[in-house]
Order: structure tokens, then sequence, then C-alpha cells
């Protein structure tokens, strides 16, 4: 078991872990018991009623946070020609070029967040899958992050805003940010429910019985709050 710091297990007593909270119980307590002193990241944990070894019940998907992610989103874009010409315009903090796909071939770079491309390019950028794949990185049609040449203002822009990726890991878990522990509550419940309602609408056909089995809602550096899986969806169509 790994050992806890003193504020840690001081924010950890004041979680019932047998009580299923309400979105709303769960973000004020959050807020109140969060540990560090820098401001840290809100984390959705869900485990879900999927079998990841089956291609059609494996989840990826993106969802547009209404209230962003509270840091700065580095944008790069494989693009060439005119679409480069769109992407910076558009203001991609980089537009890769052969000397910068050989750069993160070669030496491993990624000093970006969010990676999009213009479908002509991936046959350029294939190679790449190694480096970008493990990094989620890697554009891909179901993230949205493959994308045509008129639609990279509007995709652009919508990352800077907040949109992400998330996918369900091999054991059928997906974990997702949804904000900062700053924001106010209003905001957290905001892009809750987006997430949540995104979830939702990709449940797979193939998927039995209980979709999402256990809702958890943590900070970076605090303890895990359990959420009412019901409750959750239910703020989906809510708010």
């Amino acid at each position: 078991m790994p050992k806890h710091g003193k504020k840690y297990l001081e924010a950890a007593a004041k979680v019932d872990r047998e009580k299923l909270y309400s979105p709303q119980e769960a973000i004020k307590l959050l807020k109140e018991i969060a540990p560090a002193k820098f401001d840290e990241t809100v984390e959705l944990h869900l485990r879900l009623g999927i079998d990841p070894r089956h291609s059609d019940q494996q989840i990826r998907s993106t969802v547009l946070l209404p209230y962003g992610l509270g840091k700065t989103v580095r944008v790069l874009v494989f693009a060439e020609g005119e679409a480069a010409k769109i992407a910076q315009e558009a203001g991609a903090d980089y537009v890769a070029d052969d000397e910068l796909i050989a750069k993160i071939a070669n030496e491993g770079w990624t000093e970006f967040d969010v990676a999009l491309a213009v479908p002509e390019m991936m046959k350029k950028i294939g190679r790449l899958g190694k480096v970008l794949g493990r990094k989620g990185l890697m554009p891909n049609p179901k993230a949205g992050t493959l994308v045509q040449p008129e639609d990279l203002p509007r995709v652009i822009e919508e990352a800077r805003a907040g949109r992400i990726e998330y996918r369900n890991d091999k054991t059928g878990n997906v974990h997702i940010p949804i904000g900062k522990v700053s924001f106010s509550e209003e905001q957290l419940l905001g892009n809750l429910a987006a997430v949540m309602d995104s979830v939702r609408r990709n449940r797979p056909a193939a998927a039995k019985g209980t979709y999402i089995r256990r809702a958890v809602l943590s900070s970076t550096m605090g303890p895990g709050i359990r959420l009412d899986p019901n409750a959750a969806l239910s703020i989906a169509v809510s708010v």
C-alpha cells in the first residue's frame, strides 16, 4: 500500500467511503479538501460495463468542455501548402513540415498538447505512430483530429477552448480531466455534465448490462469521492 502524507490523510478522513455523493455534493467536498498548494486538476474516473478486448466495445471520442480546462493548449497541425497556410492563419502553434516530422520521429519531440492532420499528410506521419500513439497524440478520425483543411480554424479554436479526447484503457476504465480546483462549482458541474453526456451518447451498442458501474471524482493529489452514477448521468440531461 502506498504511504500518504498528512494532508492527504486529513482530506481522506472527510470522505465517506460508503456514500454515493451527488455531483453537487462531490464537487463542493472536493474543492474543500483538495490538499495541494498548487491548482490541482479535477479528474473523473469511470469504470464502464464494456469488454475492451472487443473492438466493438471500445470507446474513443472527444468532448468540448464548456468552461475549458484552465490551461494553455498547444496545437500542432500536420499540413502542407494551402492547408498549412490555413493552419497558420487560424493560430496553430506549430505547423509540421518535413523537418519537424523528422524531429518527432528521431528525437521523440512532443512539446504540444493536441495534434491535428489533414488527410493528405497521413502517408507522411504513419511512421510517427510509435511516438505519438503512446501519448494519445496520433491524429485519428474517431478522435476528430483528422481534419479537412476548411475545418481547421474551427477545430483549432475548439482545441484551445477545451476540446479533449478520451478513450478507455485496457481494463475498461476512462480517465477524463474536467477542470481545475480553482474553477467554480458551477463550472466544474457544467464540464462534468458535458463529459457524462458524451460518454452516454457513445455507449457501444454491443455493451451489455450496467454501462457506468463506478464513477469517482478526485483532484490530482486528493482522495477519490464516489459519485452516484445515476445522478451523474441525470445532470448530463438537465444541465
